[in-house]
């Protein structure tokens, strides 16, 4: 087994092929500028495709762009067929694209839940049903979908990011032993809070006086103290998390998922503890609605 980890990153991915959603800013950013100097090719999409002008010109041929919205599903498949006709083989396909929203549910506006369900949730989806006939022609590669901390555990006022988050998973983790026969190795990256503009992105609901003095009330109120500035302080370091990312494209087998951060890690944790001992809780309860069993 290949145990690389990202302070002996991934062997030389120089020669590799990688497509890479959400490229201009934030983890998309720092693993294409990463890639690119170690000397691998990237088809970055995004966007504002013009953010990563400045690359081009540093390393021409080597970085294939288009201009893509990955909720417009007809967009995406063209776009990936185009890439993959220019390129080749396309070794790794890294779906980073993604936005969070926050409100009560009840707070939450019908266009916030439906973009947020279409861009974390519907786009990756319909990213890997794209590019799976590519890979499987090819004979295997790799689709790294990034999460968050948050599709292992909740905050109040993240219910419809939650549902993103963890819908993504739960797919996701249905299709790995579909395609594992293929050579096709998918992994979660599951980051904590990172030094990256995610905060500034973020949709805020419109606030409903009753929540004011509740949970979510309180976590608004974070959010305002800190004038959209989320992350500045974080202790995750984005240059790290993307050189972890690379890094799990050459582990074999690929890792399912990937908690990056030391808060990630305590956060899913201690929830997933909390849910076993939830469930050890209720054991009589579940054994008790079985059919008797005969003599």
């Amino acid at each position: 087994m290949n145990t690389n980890s990202p302070e002996d990153p991934a062997g030389n991915v120089s020669g590799s092929t990688w497509f890479v959603t959400g490229a201009s800013s934030g983890i998309g950013r720092a693993v294409t500028e990463q890639l690119l100097d170690r000397g691998a090719r990237v088809a970055a999409v995004a966007r504002r495709v013009e953010l990563l002008d400045d690359l081009a010109g540093t390393h021409g041929d080597r970085l294939w762009t288009a201009q893509l919205d990955v909720t417009d599903t007809e967009a995406l498949r063209s776009v990936v067929a185009r890439a993959f006709s220019a390129l080749g083989r396309i070794d790794v396909v890294f779906s980073n694209a993604g936005s969070g929203a926050f409100g009560a549910a009840e707070e939450l506006s019908d266009q916030a839940i439906t973009q947020q369900i279409a861009l974390n949730l519907v786009a990756p989806i319909q990213l890997l049903r794209a590019v799976l006939p590519h890979l499987r022609a090819q004979g295997g590669g790799r689709f790294i979908q990034t999460s968050t901390v948050g599709g292992q555990i909740t905050t109040p006022g993240g219910s419809m990011y939650h549902a993103s988050k963890w819908g993504v998973e739960g797919f996701l983790e249905s299709v790995m032993p579909e395609v594992a026969p293929f050579g096709v190795g998918i992994t979660l990256i599951e980051p904590g809070n990172i030094r990256t503009d995610f905060g500034a992105a973020l949709s805020i609901a419109s606030a409903i006086d009753a929540y004011a003095d509740t949970p979510v009330g309180q976590v608004r109120q974070y959010i305002d103290a800190s004038g959209g500035n989320l992350t500045g302080n974080a202790q995750g370091d984005p240059a790290k998390v993307a050189a972890a990312v690379i890094a799990s494209a050459a582990t074999t087998p690929a890792p399912a998922r990937l908690a990056l951060g030391s808060d990630a890690y305590a956060g899913i944790h201690s929830a997933l503890t909390r849910r076993l001992d939830q469930l050890e809780s209720t054991k009589d309860i579940a054994f008790s609605t079985d059919y008797d069993q005969k003599g």
